[in-house]
């Protein structure tokens, strides 16, 4: 698991410190990052390159349910969609995980039993964060102790905005030790970042407290996932393995409903980060809908016929 590269021991000793080299990180350039983003996106991909990207996109998915109505019934039925997301295909692979709420964990679980499925499980007051630090430890460590894989955190936007990264150092390093052995993903809200620079410093705050992944949103806001700030992320991964040897997992999350979507964030892995991250230890989807047309493309291209919504289940 990653956990704080030495040469970054000084700079993270003081919150000067810190702010000094946040701050002294390359500005982003607004228009180059959205137009390489723009033009990866055109990258057409055909045949038999595209049925694998399909197939690599499922196997990326953490089939998520956040919601207040989730009940025992809608996670048991997401898991088993999750381990057998096509009952007339037994060769579509299975999901990366099912993401659920932490009083959720439990039944995913025991509904999963064996499957080489994760239980991911938000916390931290997700998906605000706005909860004392004792309160978000013990949301973190119930969800571990129901069985969680994976954890997925909040940062405080607040302190971040006020520029109080040392709080926001220190909280996700407490999170990643109340985690365990299980992966942590740091989520920041890029939507209410406001800024590209903002971004490219909440990455590299994230990486360097230890994230196993640092996550673009939590699907609760006006403006998630989007090519130009999950490019910006991929470069920080990128730069950040090319600095210190270790590696982070991306995952954009939100607003990704098409499979045509999904490939152009994989051409955005290939071309920026590499093939390394091309693999769903390292790249993640979050995404509920994104599976359903994931499946009907993937039934298109093995038929020569378009199923329609009907032919998949409705999560």
């Amino acid at each position: 698991m990653p956990t704080i590269a030495p040469a970054f021991a000084d700079v993270t000793s003081s919150d000067s410190a810190l702010r000094r080299f946040l701050h002294g990180l390359p500005g982003v350039d607004p228009v180059g990052l959205e137009a390489r983003a723009a033009s990866l996106g055109t990258r057409s991909i055909k045949t038999t390159a595209k049925a694998y990207a399909i197939d690599l996109a499922i196997s990326m998915i953490d089939l998520t349910t956040l919601e207040g109505a989730d009940t025992p019934g809608k996670v048991r039925a997401l898991a088993a969609k999750a381990v057998n997301p096509d009952p007339t295909d037994r060769g579509t692979p299975a999901t990366a995980a099912v993401c659920v709420y932490p009083d959720m964990v439990a039944t995913a679980k025991a509904a999963l039993g064996g499957a080489d499925v994760k239980v991911a499980s938000v916390a931290t007051a997700f998906p605000a964060g706005r909860a004392a630090l004792d309160v978000k430890l013990a949301d973190t460590r119930d969800a571990v102790e129901a069985g969680a894989d994976e954890i997925d955190m909040v940062i405080d936007r607040g302190a971040f905005l006020a520029g109080d990264y040392m709080k926001v150092f220190e909280e996700i390093r407490a999170v990643k030790e109340a985690s365990g052995a299980a992966r942590l993903k740091v989520i920041f809200e890029t939507g209410e970042l406001s800024t590209y620079d903002n971004i490219r410093r909440a990455s590299w705050l994230g990486m360097m407290a230890g994230a196993d992944f640092i996550k673009t949103s939590t699907g609760k806001v006006a403006v998630n996932a989007t090519p130009a700030n999950t490019l910006l992320m991929l470069e920080a991964v990128r730069d950040f393995r090319a600095q210190t040897g270790v590696q982070v997992g991306v995952k954009p999350a939100g607003g990704i409903r098409t499979s045509k979507d999904a490939i152009k964030f994989l051409v955005l892995v290939n071309e920026t980060a590499g093939q390394d991250w091309l693999d769903n230890h390292w790249f993640r989807f979050g995404a509920s809908s994104l599976l359903n047309d994931l499946l009907m493309q993937r039934q298109k291209l093995a038929t020569g016929r378009y199923s329609g919504p009907d032919y998949v289940t409705v999560d």
